[in-house]
């Protein structure tokens, strides 16, 4: 897939690091497994100290099909397995619950929140989506990221952030130029185009080897199931398989996790 970039000469993430403390803050359910699942096992196999933060309650994704409220608990459920599955316990998983899609509104009580747990968390490094996400269904992406590098502002300690990518894949040559849902077909032309054919994959100068845990990444997803099978049988019920034929999961189950680092 991406290998060939990989080539070049990008900075492993060291290994020394592997057990400082982490906060990982993830828009939505999953994002987090998928972003950098894999240095999470990693971290936690080392003895790090992580908390993940879910920044929004899980409600939308499936709302034509399921009531929100119940939507909402099953999603934060799977949530808190998949840190289970990473390594983590419950009271490492810290749920803000801002309604899924509209994090925008709350940026000020959310920046409030994220300076008070980098406050009691005190962590070195800082995991958030990709700053240059591209928009889709929701900004909560762009704004988890916006966010937190606003409470940094306030929190005022150096910390290591790690930005990973999610969306960011959905364009060509990581997944195909053509896909039976139109709507998608338009999104990656048009992120084809604006990330240069892929040449924006050089932001990201850092790695992580993770082919020694995919098992356990992959395991981890899958507590993830409503967006991994569906819930019902109706084929209206989306998963992240049928999202470009399926090559837009595996973006994250190659050998190695990416991200674009600097110091804040």
């Amino acid at each position: 897939m991406y290998l060939w970039f990989l080539k070049r000469n990008l900075d492993d993430y060291n290994h020394d690091d592997l057990n400082k403390s982490a906060i990982v803050f993830s828009p939505h359910f999953d994002d987090e497994t998928l972003g950098c699942g894999g240095i999470t096992i990693k971290k936690k196999r080392a003895g790090a100290d992580i908390k993940l933060v879910f920044m929004t309650d899980g409600s939308k994704s499936h709302k034509h099909l399921i009531p929100e409220n119940e939507l909402k608990k099953i999603r934060a459920d799977e949530g808190v397995a998949a840190a289970q599955s990473m390594g983590m316990d419950v009271d490492d998983v810290v749920l803000f619950g801002f309604e899924e899609t509209k994090l925008k509104e709350h940026h000020d009580l959310a920046v409030a929140k994220v300076i008070q747990i980098l406050r009691e968390q005190q962590p070195k490094e800082i995991f958030i989506p990709y700053s240059k996400e591209p928009l889709l269904w929701s900004p909560d992406h762009i704004y988890t990221t916006k966010i937190v590098k606003s409470a940094l502002k306030s929190y005022k300690k150096e910390v290591v952030i790690y930005e990973y990518p999610i969306w960011f894949w959905l364009h060509w040559p990581w997944v195909g130029l053509i896909n039976k849902n139109r709507y998608i077909t338009r999104i990656i032309l048009k992120h084809t185009f604006i990330y240069g054919l892929g040449l924006r994959l050089r932001d990201f100068q850092c790695s992580m080897y993770i082919g020694d845990i995919l098992e356990q990444k992959h395991a981890t997803l899958a507590e993830h199931k409503s967006q991994m099978t569906r819930l019902i049988a109706d084929s209206k019920w989306s998963t992240l398989n049928d999202v470009s034929n399926g090559k837009f999961l595996q973006c994250f189950f190659q050998e190695r996790e990416i991200f674009r680092r600097y110091h804040h």
